[in-house]
């Protein structure tokens, strides 16, 4: 409709500079936005607020003349001059009612766009440390991202989606050490436990999968364990390759995938981090101090310099994350989100800082974050902290397993990522109203069962004939109804461009109360063919849109309740 409202503005404003009403110069930007009060009309737009100086007229007055010039058209019922000057629009009962016919003829493509153009994105989400299953927190970042890669890949983008495994450093140093010190029957209570060990009974399945030699497959790894508790290396690359496939195994779960998985360590078998340093020793941002090496992070707009290389030698997290960005830059990505945990806060401005010291051409502001806040899992009003299996965590798993894929996912997302999140699972597990993903699943199911409905009553029903009839919907309740699913692909469009699924979970907890209070207030099938043929019609649209808004969350569309 928007599109619509702004061609009828232009051609009117073309009309007016014709006519020497207006001066040839003017660079209109027109904006249409919807209206919150209803007796305002549908849509409203400030041109002439905006044009009212260049065109040396007062507002009301051009906003009387821009009206005067619309040309005719059956979208608009009519339009008011509202306050200093804005122009509200009433749309008509059959442009309300079009949308019935488009999401029909369009189906799982309304909504959909080409925004992106094809243009390359990298989503990175998720990138867990392989030292233990995933936890809830991870949960979250994997609806979070994924939603988000749906998201875009609907509005035309070429996504690639991508993990990032940590397994160099100090974490998987001590991920080896407390493996060995059970393979060699140590507790995590004995005197010779690691100091920073993982006491999760993980561990103990770990170990007991080395010492029997068993084979794991995961992704590019496929490691054998000899058996040996002195081999630490062996055992080292044993439990990483394990515990991916941990991690595999949990996402699937979840019903995530991903293009790419990326080891960390490849950036220093590959020269891609010795070769970062250089560059930027080459371009003088780097000086010594106290042994370490600096970066000159200040010199692009970060708080103070950060240490690249530290005294012993060993570089900091910093620098491998400046690296791997610059790997991402290579492989032509000219958007790149970073889904991640709040904790990632302060490496934003740093990790931007860096790539800008490499003079690359890399833009200001590259790449965007996405960073979610922390969970908290409720069950009979108590949280939930610990897990046996993890030790000190709630996995992803074991929610997963109590309250089903499609409401661990719904709930993970539905709650903007930068909000704190509760995760009631008492409320997760309820079928009722109060249960928004059981609310949204039961209205699918019900218009559903309003076909099985009809064909038990031996009524025929086809689309091409009941969009002849659109103009039977005129109950309060059906334009209610016609005008939240007019909005659908402005809500996707905007959760795209701005990476906000959470919207897009709103909208359907609000289409389904719209369709619940219809499908409860009125009857469908009635004896009056061409009102029945046209309420039907609206409940397949409510379905289809449904379905559509929950495959973006990666939530199934039950048929039945």
């Amino acid at each position: 409709m928007k599109e619509e409202i702004t061609r009828l503005i232009q051609q009117a404003l073309d009309s007016l500079v014709a006519q020497g009403e207006l001066p040839d110069d003017i660079a209109p930007q027109v904006q249409i936005d919807r209206t919150r009060d209803k007796s305002h009309g549908d849509l409203a737009s400030n041109i002439a607020l905006t044009l009212a100086k260049p065109a040396r007229k007062k507002p009301r007055d051009l906003a009387a003349m821009i009206c005067a010039a619309l040309p005719a058209a059956t979208l608009v019922a009519r339009t008011e001059i509202a306050g200093p000057g804005f122009i509200n629009f009433f749309l008509s009962d059959s442009s309300h009612q079009a949308v019935v016919r488009d999401i029909l003829e369009q189906r799982d493509r309304y909504g959909t766009s080409n925004a992106g153009g094809g243009r390359k994105v990298q989503v990175e989400f998720v990138s867990a440390n392989p030292t233990g299953p995933l936890h809830v927190g991870h949960g979250r970042g994997a609806a979070v991202g994924d939603s988000i890669c749906r998201l875009l890949t609907a509005t035309g983008w070429d996504v690639s989606s991508e993990f990032y495994y940590n397994d160099a450093g100090a974490q998987i140093n001590n991920l080896a050490l407390s493996v060995q010190a059970r393979c060699k029957g140590l507790e995590p209570d004995s005197p010779q436990w690691p100091q920073d060990g993982y006491r999760g009974d993980y561990i103990i399945e770990l170990a007991k999968a080395y010492l029997n030699g068993d084979k794991v497959d995961a992704e590019d790894q496929h490691v054998i364990g000899s058996g040996n508790p002195d081999d630490l290396d062996d055992i080292r690359k044993f439990a990483v390759a394990y515990l991916r496939r941990e991690q595999d195994l949990d996402l699937k779960a979840f019903a995530v995938h991903f293009d790419v998985y990326f080891l960390e360590s490849s950036l220093y078998r590959d020269g891609e981090v010795e070769a970062t340093v250089q560059r930027l020793v080459e371009r003088d941002h780097t000086y010594e101090k106290e042994g370490a090496m600096w970066l000159r992070t200040t010199d692009f707009g970060d708080d103070k310099d950060r240490v690249m290389r530290k005294s012993d030698g060993g570089y900091t997290y910093f620098l491998p994350d400046v690296a791997y960005h610059l790997n991402k830059w290579r492989r032509g990505f000219v958007r790149v989100i970073n889904e991640q945990g709040a904790d990632h806060h302060s490496t934003v401005t740093r990790v931007r800082a860096g790539l800008q010291a490499l003079e690359q051409d890399i833009p200001q502001g590259w790449p965007d974050y996405v960073l979610h806040q922390m969970v908290t899992v409720m069950r009979h009003g108590q949280e939930v902290k610990l897990s046996k299996r993890a030790g000190s965590y709630l996995t992803l798993r074991e929610l997963i397993d109590e309250v089903g894929r499609d409401a661990t996912r719904y709930f993970l997302v539905a709650r903007a990522a930068s909000s704190q999140l509760t995760f009631d699972i008492d409320l997760a597990l309820s079928q009722s109203n109060d249960n928004p993903v059981y609310y949204i699943q039961y209205a699918h199911a019900r218009t559903c069962s309003v076909m099985r409905k009809l064909a038990e009553q031996g009524w025929h029903w086809q689309a091409e004939t009941a969009l002849q009839h659109l103009d039977q919907l005129t109950e309060e309740q059906e334009r209610a109804l016609l005008r939240r699913l007019d909005r659908y692909p402005e809500i996707v469009a905007s959760a795209a461009l701005n990476s906000e699924p959470h919207t897009i979970a709103t909208y359907l907890r609000e289409l389904a109360g719209d369709f619940h209070a219809w499908y409860n207030g009125h009857k469908m099938l009635v004896d009056d063919s061409p009102l029945r043929d046209a309420r039907v019609a609206l409940s397949e649209a409510v379905r289809q849109v449904i379905a559509n808004g929950l495959g973006l969350l990666g939530v199934s569309a039950p048929e039945a309740m």
